[in-house]
């Protein structure tokens, strides 16, 4: 019993330890790092008009799109109002976006954004009528049509106004049923595509390499760094079961040392791979610092010729930033912990790292691609 016990122990510990092992691999699924050929969104837009705002809406004098669309949709049902002066607060005419999923059949549902394009301040409670959504070939996929929820408010007095997110914009869940179906069959394809999200040739050879072993056949070839073509095998299985097969594999995807730079919020980001070649840095930055405390001087109570005077009284302060003196030197082949803990050490701030680097870069020091945002 006990010689079980420790069997089962031993078990246990070899697949823990053996799960960190693949987890520390950095290992992905296919799914996750591919778009199969075929399998893709389709954008669809279209024009209508929210109803039932509380004189929320549009100014029809200001906006005539929407007093052309209001004047349209009556006279379709029946109502002429052309000559008539129309003063509704309570409509807006909204651009209406959504996406169609990948194999939609007719009469599914699926969500819509709702926006406005007039002067409306809030879509709060209204109700989008019916709106066709069209594709970029002209068609019409989907209608929507519901009530408008939104993640805002707005509220307004005489002497102010409150505004919370965008009241301005909002979603209309399921509210667009699918009344055409785009025709692909997926499963009469002789292959299928694999592109990958980040086009690299050794992860595509890994890709070709994982599916190929599964199989026990030749049924991948990776064409370049951006796709793998796979055919159908021998045992007759259709694209879509290869497919639902392989998209579970896991390998392990390379990628190119890189370093992202957005200047405009100080954000660094660099990749594992990152290394540079032996090279010092120093940083110091010179600050000067001016306070301006004046002090004022009154004269005695009892004098008779005294003025007051505002005396000023200026203070200069010089200190560089960071630690005087210092020089990070970092020897060939560092990594980026190490290059991260030696600008640390000199107590750079982010702006200045990303000034560092690019000067890194330009010694032609760094083996990496900077990339700035």
């Amino acid at each position: 019993m006990r010689f079980r016990t420790l069997i089962l122990l031993a078990t246990a510990l070899f697949a823990i330890g053996f799960a960190q092992a693949a987890s520390a691999s950095g290992t992905s699924r296919i799914k996750d790092i591919v778009n199969f050929e075929g399998v893709r969104d389709n954008m669809l837009i279209g024009y209508g008009l929210v109803v039932g705002l509380n004189g929320s809406g549009d100014k029809l004098n200001n906006a005539p799109f929407t007093k052309q669309s209001l004047t349209a949709m009556l006279e379709r049902l029946g109502v002429n109002v052309r000559e008539q002066n129309l003063n509704t607060g309570n409509v807006a005419a909204v651009m209406v976006t959504g996406t169609l999923p990948p194999f939609a059949s007719q009469g599914s549902r699926m969500d819509v954004s709702v926006s406005t394009l007039g002067d409306a301040k809030s879509l709060q409670g209204g109700m989008l009528l019916v709106t066709p959504l069209m594709g970029a070939d002209g068609e019409a996929y989907a209608v929507a049509q519901g009530p408008v929820a939104i993640g805002g408010f707005a509220a307004s007095g005489d002497a102010g106004s409150v505004t919370q997110n965008i009241p301005t914009a909002g979603r209309v869940p399921n509210g667009a049923i699918v009344e055409r179906e785009i025709d692909f069959k997926l499963s009469d394809l002789p292959s299928v595509r694999l592109a990958l999200r980040n086009p690299d040739f050794t992860t595509a050879r890994r890709i070709a390499a994982a599916i190929n072993t599964q199989y026990g056949e030749k049924i991948a070839e990776a064409e370049n760094g951006s796709s793998v073509r796979v055919i159908r095998p021998a045992s007759g299985k259709s694209i879509v079961d290869v497919i639902t097969d392989i998209e579970q594999y896991a390998i392990e995807p390379d990628q190119v040392a890189k370093i992202v730079i957005d200047e405009r919020s100080g954000v660094i980001v660099m990749g594992a791979d990152v290394h540079i070649s032996t090279v010092a840095v120093a940083q110091g930055n010179l600050t000067v610092r001016i306070t301006e405390t004046p002090q004022v001087s009154q004269p005695n109570a009892l004098s008779q010729q005294g003025t007051t005077t505002v005396v000023p009284r200026t203070n200069i302060d010089v200190s560089s930033g960071g630690k005087d003196g210092n020089i990070a030197y970092l020897p060939a082949g560092v990594t980026l912990q190490e290059l991260v803990s030696s600008l640390n050490a000199l107590g750079v701030t982010p702006r200045d790292v990303i000034t560092i680097l690019q000067a890194i870069k330009a010694a032609g020091a760094i083996q990496a691609e900077i990339e700035v945002l």
